[in-house]
């Protein structure tokens, strides 16, 4: 028999394995060109060409040494390189040996909860969030903490501020947000930091703020995302290649630590010490070498970008209410009636596959990926206004 946690797990996780199994049952039944498949952020943007240039280098080379084991922490002469493009997306560079290069920025956030949390302590994340985020707080003994934001999604920071206890250990943020696409502006970040100092000092604790950032380059109307270093000393970013070069099956991704951090050396040998022990050992060797190379490059966003506008209108000509992302690769509107599951279902008779925001941490949403081809996007036309239709008439 399995643990009794793994099987809570699968229950609660339950709506993504329906989805799974109904989308496969209808692309059965109707073929999968006719099912209008938005529920999954997979890139389909294929990876840029100096990438692909790179990769094959790469694994021509041969020799006694190209796939031995290195330092838990990853090649040195890349987290140099890393340190280099953190100091540009955070104003402040990092030293190399704060930089742990992580099997994407999952595994990465793994190592920082194994690095940081004793048993009990909480983790404040603003809501909706990746749903993966309780797991990977559950697997190092803490506990997750979701606290409503705007209704524009944006930071609610009273709400943050009276969400701090003397159990909480970090603030998780993602920006821009999967599911919502919003970018969480810097003076709110002002305000977060200046209510972690606060509170830090009120209860004589350390409270990191841990960003996870791996659709940083992804945005739109020439947005940018705010630098973090610079607001609050106790910063930890963890991120990946996965979506900005298009590779999520790659797993490469790197950890880093703001050089301000007290006992940055410490974290650092504890995150790196976690990446050996949690299983990973080291980031994948072909992958680290790669990305080296195309430090600072990503896919043509131009593309996504084509795609949400086209999007927003498909939805607003159907009448649901949406932010409109400014980045990452999805809309989270709201629903027209109270269950969001029963909204999904009625979108899944249309062929069109979404994903229930109440497992994001917000019931009343629905979470649309766009990354899929234009085509498929304007065939949802009709299926989207005729499930809005079917519970508004």
């Amino acid at each position: 028999m399995i643990s009794e946690k793994m099987l809570s797990f699968m229950e609660r996780a339950s709506w993504i394995r329906k989805m799974f199994e109904e989308g496969a049952r209808l692309k059965k039944l109707h073929g999968a060109e006719n099912v209008l498949d938005f529920s999954l952020g997979n890139p389909d943007i294929p990876p840029p060409e100096v990438f692909d240039e790179a990769l094959l280098e790469e694994a021509k080379k041969t020799g006694p040494w190209v796939h031995s084991y290195m330092q838990n922490a990853g090649y040195e002469d890349v987290r140099k390189a890393i340190s280099l493009q953190v100091k540009e997306d955070h104003k402040k560079q990092p030293f190399p040996s704060h930089i742990i290069m992580t099997c994407g920025a999952a595994g990465g956030l793994n190592c920082i909860f194994k690095a940081i949390l004793n048993e009990g302590d909480e983790v404040i994340v603003p809501s909706p969030y990746f749903v993966e985020y309780g797991f990977y707080v559950d697997n190092h003994g803490g506990r997750l903490v979701p606290v409503e934001t705007m209704d524009d999604f944006s930071l609610d920071l009273n709400a943050i501020k009276e969400a701090i206890t003397d159990k909480t250990k970090a603030v998780l943020i993602n920006s821009p947000n999967n599911p919502t696409g919003v970018i969480y502006d810097r003076d709110r970040l002002k305000g977060l930091a200046s209510i972690l100092k606060e509170k830090g000092f009120e209860l004589n604790a350390r409270i990191y703020l841990i960003s996870d950032e791996p659709y940083r380059r992804l945005v739109f109307d020439n947005e940018t995302v705010p630098s973090l270093f610079d607001l609050y000393e106790d910063t930890i970013i963890t991120t990946s290649f996965s979506k900005d070069l298009s590779i999520p099956g790659e797993r490469i991704g790197y950890i880093a630590i703001n050089p301000d951090c007290r006992d940055a050396d410490l974290i650092s040998g504890a995150m790196t010490l976690a990446n050996r022990i949690l299983g990973f050992v080291n980031a994948p060797a072909l992958m680290q070498r790669t990305v080296k190379r195309v430090i600072g490059r990503r896919v043509d966003v131009s593309i996504y970008e084509k795609r949400r506008n086209l999007f927003a209108q498909i939805l607003s000509d159907a009448g649901l209410d949406f932010v409109m992302p400014k980045g990452a690769f999805y809309f989270f509107p709201k629903c027209p009636i109270e269950d969001d599951r029963e909204f999904a279902s009625i979108l899944q008779e249309e062929l069109i596959l979404t994903v229930p925001g109440s497992g994001f941490g917000r019931p009343g949403h629905i979470r649309i990926a766009f990354c899929v081809g234009e085509d498929v996007i304007e065939r949802s036309q009709h299926g989207f206004k005729r499930a809005v239709e079917k519970v508004t008439n």
